[in-house]
């Protein structure tokens, strides 16, 4: 069986690029080396300051411990400093630290859209070892050495570095397709790839300026592709362009009561953060 043909390659278009619905290679600005290295470096010392500081404060409260709660203690601390605190600060900013505030780039998925508090923790414990643990070297390597510079925690979390100082204008929300939002929210509905997914919202986003032949063609393509994730399928006699409205404000509708759920989880954890 043939792929779909929206799947074939297409000459000029890497495996890193997303694609739009009508077929334009979309390049979202990844932040540079030189960038991810200094926001990166500031961030270290931070870190490393903030360590060394309550090292300092808690060497008076050792010396009454005895040799488990002492090891205890510095165990604690150091995984508040370099786990916990840098996960909660990236998540409540967006994908931001001083070191990308500083450098003008944050954190966001690969199709775009902002970091949750799961990406944003597996990046800092992969980055206990590729930062902290290497003195950042494994963590250089892999961002020269990646298409859109992305070091280990961003190839295990699905992130990576863009420059937010470019002002990006993200487009509207989708809209529900009302006779079909009773279908679309019990439906059990399947990740995307991001080229899917991306290619499905910018086509939803950009449609009416396309000529009636390519429009049908690529709706039909991309509905037949999103249709292989969605169960049950949509009702008989559904427009492909229907189908794609329906799915795509239906995944934006879980991931905003996802996020939403996120946040409350986080007020109860940490209520002062």
């Amino acid at each position: 069986m043939q792929p779909p043909r929206s799947a074939r390659p297409t000459i000029g278009v890497g495996e890193d690029d997303l694609v739009t619905g009508d077929a334009v290679a979309l390049r979202v600005p990844a932040a540079g080396p030189g960038l991810r290295v200094l926001s990166g470096a500031i961030d270290v010392a931070v870190g490393g300051l903030l360590l060394l500081g309550l090292s300092m404060a808690f060497g008076g409260v050792r010396g009454g411990l005895d040799e488990a709660a002492g090891a205890a203690l510095v165990l604690t601390t150091v995984v508040t400093v370099l786990v916990i605190l840098p996960a909660a600060v990236e998540t409540l900013t967006r994908g931001r630290s001083l070191g990308r505030l500083a450098t003008g780039t944050c954190i966001v998925r690969d199709d775009g859209g902002p970091v949750a508090f799961r990406q944003c923790l597996t990046r800092a414990l992969v980055g206990v070892l590729e930062i902290w643990g290497t003195s950042g070297a494994v963590a250089f390597c892999a961002v020269v050495l990646t298409a859109r510079g992305k070091r280990l925690g961003d190839l295990a979390a699905g992130t990576y570095a863009v420059r937010d100082r470019l002002r990006l204008q993200l487009p509207p929300p989708v809209p529900p397709v009302p006779e079909l939002a009773a279908w679309a929210a019990g439906a059990d509905i399947a990740p995307l790839s991001d080229t899917v997914a991306l290619a499905t919202r910018q086509f939803l986003h950009r449609r009416e300026g396309l000529e009636p032949g390519p429009r049908a063609r690529i709706a039909a393509e991309l509905a037949a592709t999103v249709a292989q994730q969605v169960m049950p399928q949509p009702p008989p006699g559904t427009h492909p362009e229907a189908l794609l409205q329906a799915v795509v404000a239906e995944r934006g509708r879980r991931d905003a009561q996802r996020l939403s759920r996120d946040a409350a989880t986080r007020h109860r954890v940490l209520p002062h953060v």
